[in-house]
């Protein structure tokens, strides 16, 4: 039997992880979950492939009270209720995404972590800051396939958190997962339809606390990895959008439909 063992979120794209109980799944996914993202001058998107250092720093999201809450690397802590200034049209990936500017400090901090004039939205539409939105809101793998990476890298063990899932599993062999796509699974209380695998970039090889790269995880996977009939590229874990809204929690039952 499959059962949820882990949960993952963080309220700004590219910014720290952190584990969670339980998340609230819904037609867009968690709400809470990348709900900001950052912006370079220029007004594209960056993430932490670009600038490991926002990996320092931890946000907290109050959506009840709308306040977030930054940790610093340098010890330093703000906090506060969330101004919305003017539109902004972005570039997100391939792709132009629609938000507002934040106002306060948040930008600020972002820059002098990131080294550069930086800018945190707050995204609009279905999915948020979420790489493929509300289409691949909830991401998910194995630790049977963290354990088959471990191997094969000559690690005693992988942080699960170096490739910034919403859901981690245990129960199944390494990759069963991949054969999802296109298939629908409950998870938890809600119903997930999977639409396709999730292809690899540099951030995996990324310390998920410093964001500093330790790790060759993509020649990894490209040493076991390629030719696979898979959506994407070096694939590792898969995608999907939620078909029936419902909270996942931690020890929660995973099954295939």
């Amino acid at each position: 039997m499959a059962v949820v063992v882990g949960l993952t979120v963080t309220p700004v794209k590219a910014t720290r992880l952190h584990t969670v109980d339980r998340v609230e799944l819904g037609r867009d996914g968690v709400r809470e979950n990348r709900r900001f993202y950052v912006i370079d001058a220029r007004d594209r998107m960056v993430n932490s492939k670009v600038i490991g250092a926002l990996q320092t720093v931890i946000a907290d999201y109050s959506e009840d009270k709308r306040t977030l809450r930054f940790e610093l690397p340098d010890g330093r802590v703000i906090s506060g209720e969330i101004r919305l200034g003017d539109p902004i049209s972005t570039r997100f990936f391939s792709q132009t995404a629609q938000g507002r500017l934040v106002e306060g400090p948040w930008s600020e901090a972002l820059s002098q972590v990131g080294g550069r004039p930086l800018r945190l939205v707050e995204a609009n539409g279905a999915g948020g800051g979420v790489d493929r939105g509300a289409d691949g809101s909830v991401s998910l793998i194995s630790r049977a396939s963290l354990a088959r990476l471990a191997e094969v890298a000559g690690e005693d063990s992988i942080d699960v958190r170096r490739f910034r899932m919403l859901v981690e599993i245990e129960g199944v062999d390494a990759h069963a997962e991949d054969r999802w796509v296109g298939r629908s699974v409950r998870v938890g209380e809600a119903v997930v339809s999977f639409g396709g695998h999730v292809g690899r970039c540099l951030i995996t090889s990324r310390d998920p606390d410093t964001g500093k790269v330790d790790l060759p995880t993509l020649d990894v996977l490209g040493s076991y990895r390629t030719g696979l009939n898979t959506t994407e590229p070096l694939p590792f874990g898969i995608w999907g959008r939620v078909v029936e809204p419902g909270v996942v929690r931690v020890g929660d039952e995973v099954t295939p439909l």
